[in-house]
């Protein structure tokens, strides 16, 4: 037997009238009992099958039983204020956002994912602010990173395309995130048609003359549940596509990672806040 919404609304009001009648349902003919009963029924197995079919498609999971920052804490380094929470911050990974960076961030907030001008390299800093926000913001909600690099054709990075990078290691469970990435690389392929470029896979600057295996095979696997994001390697997956295409995978991920903040608003400048004396690390640099 199908149920109809109608016929759920039905069975629904039906239900409430029965609530509030209590011992009057034996009021009610035989037949339309059974058949109140039948529909119940049929609900609840439709319920029990819709739950199935969610916990299915949850292919991923965060760590709850480790160190991350708060979401609080991240907001304010990324002003060049002090966190409360000791190692949110570090003088030696800039956080702090300019004007047009801090766009940007407010923008990922509400699109769940960063969209950035190349490698978001800052050369006065000499690193990248925004990604490090940003993948910091990601670790407090335990969320993967979703981030468009949109790339200059006449950068010789790629062919005219973009890159779509997603960092798993914000999840916190490293002995996962193969599986988690080949789900990713699934689901992108099946509803996109894109594939992911197996020869890119990020490892950050200080870690460059390591593979990613031997990184892999040497890192201490507890630093997750200790350290600070920054502190450990990323683990990314990486999509060569269009610039129409690398939106609608992070339109994809952001919906199956649930990244977007529907309340996230504008963040004010606090009061108080001064430029300081150091233009690369300044957690009370210029912007």
């Amino acid at each position: 037997m199908f149920v109809t919404t109608s016929t759920k609304v039905m069975v629904h009001r039906t239900g409430l009238i029965l609530l509030l009648l209590g011992n009057s349902r034996a009021f009610l003919p035989h037949r339309q009992q059974r058949h109140i009963q039948h529909s119940f029924q049929l609900l609840s197995t439709e319920s029990a099958t819709d739950g199935a079919d969610s916990t299915a498609a949850m292919f991923w999971r965060a760590r709850q039983d480790c160190w991350r920052p708060d979401i609080r804490d991240v907001e304010k380094i990324s002003w060049g204020m002090p966190a409360k929470k000791k190692g949110t911050g570090s003088r030696g990974t800039p956080h702090r956002l300019n004007e047009e960076e801090r766009r940007a961030f407010d923008q990922a907030r509400r699109q769940g994912f960063l969209q950035v001008k190349g490698s978001s390299w800052r050369s006065q800093r000499r690193d990248a602010p925004l990604l490090n926000s940003y993948r910091s913001l990601m670790d407090a909600r335990g969320r993967p990173a979703i981030v468009l690099h949109k790339l200059n054709p006449t950068s010789g990075i790629t062919d005219g395309e973009d890159m779509l990078v997603v960092d798993l290691s914000t999840l916190r469970y490293p002995d996962e995130f193969g599986d988690i990435a080949q789900k990713v690389k699934e689901r992108v392929y099946s509803e996109l048609q894109i594939r992911a470029d197996e020869n890119v896979e990020k490892i950050s600057a200080e870690e460059e003359d390591e593979t990613l295996d031997e990184l892999r095979d040497n890192f201490d696997r507890t630093m997750y549940e200790t350290r600070p994001i920054y502190q450990l390697p990323s683990y990314s997956i990486c999509f060569k596509a269009t610039r129409q295409e690398g939106k609608e995978i992070g339109k994809l991920l952001a919906f199956v990672f649930d990244t977007v903040e529907e309340k996230a608003t504008k963040l004010e400048k606090p009061k108080g806040v001064k430029p300081g004396k150091s233009r690369r690390h300044g957690g009370y640099g210029i912007g």
